[in-house]
């Protein structure tokens, strides 16, 4: 059975990347959710999506510029100013206290393609660590280079590698490199996909997946796991397969 991802939460009806987010995924049905981190000025590791708060928050600037104190004076609320309060920009911390009751997988992607942030593989091992959840978590970046230090780092945990071309013989390069899933846009998979990356003992998490027959078309094939911003609709799909 496919499992069903909130992507960045349930961000189809919450502001993306928010602990309120997180909990509505949850409270959807959600197996597990997908979020992203960066590292702040002084160090701590952030939860949002983009290298700028811009989109996302009442900020200006890039995240590596803001401290943590600086970053929480924003509002993240994006889309949906005004209609659920206020809504702070999480620390992984936050959100991993939050995680560990619960039954939730989570798929975190390091941030890393722009700005490489050094050492952030290290901060979000340790957080990781200190939660005792290495069996309940993906990590998966852009930037492949950095998944592979934290496998170097920490060989029990699950990576996967993302991409959104139509990269020729990907499966393969990701067999090759020593990660455990792909994590391709969805528009490139089709049964061939399926089976080619089943056969290499590959696990298939695509995303973004917003649209009820894409769904169903994807759960049908059998892919492991599906992101989208609609958790609720994604729970009645992958409950018929």
């Amino acid at each position: 059975m496919s499992l069903n991802f909130g992507h960045r939460g349930f961000s189809g009806k919450y502001p993306e990347n928010t602990m309120l987010a997180f909990r509505k995924a949850e409270e959807a049905g959600a197996d597990g959710v997908e979020l992203d981190v960066h590292l702040t000025k002084d160090g701590e590791v952030v939860i949002i999506h983009d290298e700028l708060v811009d989109r996302t928050t009442d900020g200006k600037g890039w995240v590596k510029d803001y401290t943590l104190a600086e970053l929480k004076a924003l509002d993240a609320s994006a889309g949906f100013k005004g209609v659920y309060g206020k809504n702070e920009i999480p620390t992984l911390r936050e959100f991993l206290e939050f995680m560990k009751p619960t039954r939730l997988i989570t798929n975190i992607e390091l941030k890393t393609g722009i700005f490489t942030y050094p050492g952030i593989e290290e901060k979000v091992l340790g957080l990781i660590d200190e939660f005792g959840l290495r069996d309940r978590i993906i990590i998966s970046s852009f930037n492949h280079y950095s998944v592979l230090r934290m496998k170097e780092m920490a060989p029990d945990m699950v990576y996967g590698f993302l991409e959104e071309s139509w990269v020729i013989g990907f499966p393969e390069y990701t067999q090759r490199h020593g990660a455990d899933a792909v994590h391709p846009i969805l528009t490139v998979i089709d049964a061939d996909y399926v089976k080619d990356c089943h056969e290499r003992g590959l696990k298939i998490n695509t995303w973004t997946v917003n649209e009820r027959e894409h769904m169903e078309y994807l759960a049908g094939l059998g892919v492991d796991g599906i992101i989208g911003n609609f958790p609720d609709v994604c729970a009645e799909v992958v409950e018929k397969y």
